[in-house]
């Protein structure tokens, strides 16, 4: 085999290889050698069938899974005595680049001679991670917390007693209703003794504030029109009529938090429910400055860690971020006038950000391979676990995909494995906790997100 170089620019090497057509004919021969005892021909006794005869049975299909493997085992040479690792699969252009001599190479009458061309990895150094400084944002449960979070959940166990009189804002109404388009009854337009409770802009839009001022016993057209982008594309943009009869108007009525109510959510008593939220509201709170100071980690090794990233990786990377920010600009319906920037500004700043991501990518990556920081089952199992119990009543169908995908499988490892790389440096770094108040850790929490942000929000989006 000959190798010659023939590009050698950044992370890109271009290579000319060719393997003489004896090469290739040893080869093939070895390869029919090995299936000689196993095929049955007519006329000869297994394993007594001349290599000649064997040659013109079999000799094009092996010689093209010889040309195949001899690629394959010429690249990995390649890649080997560089002691590369790869951004992508190689790129090869065989030189018999016409019908015929593409079957003069399968009838072994010529070299076989192509160009590959690779995208390598850059050598990542690392830093001294205990000159990296990173800030932990930190803070107390307070009991205002807890009395907040116990307002919370009485509001959204609302109890409601019968009212005489008008139904106002903040009311619940129980109604029977009908739906209708140009007079005709539509599929999930019906219900009766539905409660609504008016102002909770859970209906389309329009539909409660026309129920305000209504009694018991009264029935009333409602006209609304369905939003353009409804869920239901046959309904979306349509214009709808529902017949309502109001059969109760009932006031909210004032919850005592007390053991009694404690016992109605599923705690033992106050002291208990107390006790749970506490822990809840701390682990919650300790999640949000984990996530902070990931963010900060992040941000100091993207100052720090300069290497170029492959162009190829970069470029896969900005198109599924782009494609993410078209779509939600789309969605909201919104222009880049809007958002106070151009689309070739913003494309900047988002080819910035997938350079980012790509290159912390590659740090975590190259920093858990040295320190051989693995995702165990267990880890993998619970994780799994945990995706499947926010499907219930489809957690098979859930474990059963993910166990028989391994890309699936992957987008679970993924994070789990970055979490254990970052806990790793965070141990050997200079972190310091800051102590904040509960607004100053929750201030701005968007900004820990991976998903995208558009025009003024844009910087937000890292990695």
């Amino acid at each position: 085999m000959q190798v010659k170089e023939t590009l050698s620019e950044g992370l890109k090497r271009e290579y000319e290889v060719v393997v003489s057509a004896a090469d290739l004919d040893q080869r093939v021969n070895a390869k029919l050698g090995e299936i000689k005892d196993r095929v049955n021909i007519a006329g000869f006794r297994p394993g007594k069938v001349p290599m000649s005869h064997l040659k013109r049975v079999y000799g094009k299909s092996v010689m093209s899974e010889v040309i195949q493997q001899t690629v394959n085992d010429s690249n990995q040479k390649i890649v080997d005595d560089g002691k590369f690792k790869l951004a992508l699969e190689p790129q090869v252009t065989l030189k018999a680049n016409d019908e015929a001599a593409v079957k003069e190479l399968i009838e072994g009458k010529s070299d076989l001679a192509y160009k590959v061309a690779m995208e390598i990895l850059p050598r990542v150094e690392f830093p001294d991670f205990k000159k990296i400084k990173v800030t932990r944002p930190v803070t107390e449960t307070t009991d205002a917390d807890v009395a907040q979070a116990l307002e919370k959940i009485a509001e959204a166990n609302q109890q409601f007693e019968e009212k005489q009189g008008k139904a106002e804002s903040g009311d619940q109404i129980i109604i029977d209703f009908k739906g209708s388009i140009d007079g005709v009854p539509f599929d999930g337009g019906a219900a009766e003794d539905a409660p609504l409770q008016l102002g909770s802009n859970t209906f389309i839009p329009g539909f409660e504030d026309q129920l305000i001022g209504v009694a018991a016993g009264d029935k009333k057209d409602v006209k609304v029109t369905f939003p353009a982008e409804y869920g239901a594309p046959e309904l979306a943009g349509k214009d709808a009529v529902f017949a309502i009869n109001v059969k109760k108007v009932e006031k909210p009525k004032k919850t005592e938090i007390d053991d009694e109510f404690a016992k109605s959510v599923g705690a033992e008593n106050l002291a208990k429910l107390k006790e749970q939220v506490r822990e809840r509201i701390a682990r919650d709170f300790k999640q949000v400055s984990r996530t902070k100071a990931k963010r900060s980690l992040l941000d100091a090794l993207d100052e720090t860690m300069k290497f170029a990233a492959p162009p190829s990786l970069v470029e896969q990377e900005f198109e599924t971020v782009w494609k993410a920010v078209q779509n939600d600009l789309q969605n909201r319906k919104r222009t880049w006038a809007d958002e106070d920037t151009t689309e070739e500004e913003a494309k900047s700043e988002y080819r910035r950000i997938a350079d980012r991501r790509v290159r912390l990518g590659l740090t975590i990556a190259e920093l858990g391979e040295k320190n051989n920081i693995q995702v165990s089952e267990d880890e993998l199992t619970r994780a799994l676990v945990e995706q499947a119990r926010q499907f219930p009543g489809q957690e098979q169908q859930v474990w059963d995909h993910f166990r028989k995908n391994p890309q699936a499988m992957a987008g679970i490892r993924a994070p789990l494995f970055e979490d254990k790389v970052i806990d790793f440096i965070l141990e050997l770094a200079d972190v310091t906790e800051k102590k904040v108040s509960r607004d100053e850790l929750l201030a701005d929490d968007e900004e820990t997100t991976s998903q995208p942000k558009i025009g003024k929000n844009k910087k937000k989006a890292k990695k």
